[in-house]
């Protein structure tokens, strides 16, 4: 299942390491990420940020990516109680997170990405000691998306 998937990546999905936000090497295809994570039984989600640039396209594209609810509010407070009431979201297992594309909004608007990374970071700590926890994985360049 996780064996062919990098070591931080395995240890979370099979328990052995408590999630957090991981880095995704570059040569490898988010794909196996994601399949490594439905293998494990834990719900897989991407998020492309690739040409968002501002806080109201980085607010649709986490809507229409994520499939969030109707009563997302499309603010900062919004995201934050989306990802630690992640009822609309079930799962047996754990989430996965991957991010990719998000250089260009981090360059573009830095103040928001520091808000964005808060908002992740403090999102994986509250699924941390959970039975259904929260990975992010942040893609540091640009990933192949196929197998």
């Amino acid at each position: 299942m996780t064996g062919s998937v990098p070591r931080p990546l395995a240890a979370v999905l099979d328990g052995s390491t408590p999630p957090g936000v991981l880095p995704w090497p570059a040569e490898r295809s988010v794909a196996e990420a994601l399949a490594a994570a439905e293998d494990a039984g834990w719900r897989g989600m991407t998020l492309d940020l690739d040409g968002v640039t501002g806080k109201e396209a980085f607010m649709d594209r986490c809507a229409r990516a994520l499939r969030l609810p109707d009563w997302f509010g499309r603010n900062w407070d919004a995201l934050a109680d989306c990802l630690t009431d992640l009822s609309w979201c079930p799962t047996d297992r754990g989430r996965l997170l991957v991010v990719t594309g998000w250089q260009g909004y981090a360059t573009a608007a830095p103040e928001d990405w520091s808000v964005v990374e808060g908002i992740l970071a403090d999102a994986v700590g509250y699924w941390r000691d959970t039975a259904t926890g929260l990975a992010v994985i942040m893609v540091r360049c640009r990933a192949r998306q196929g197998a």
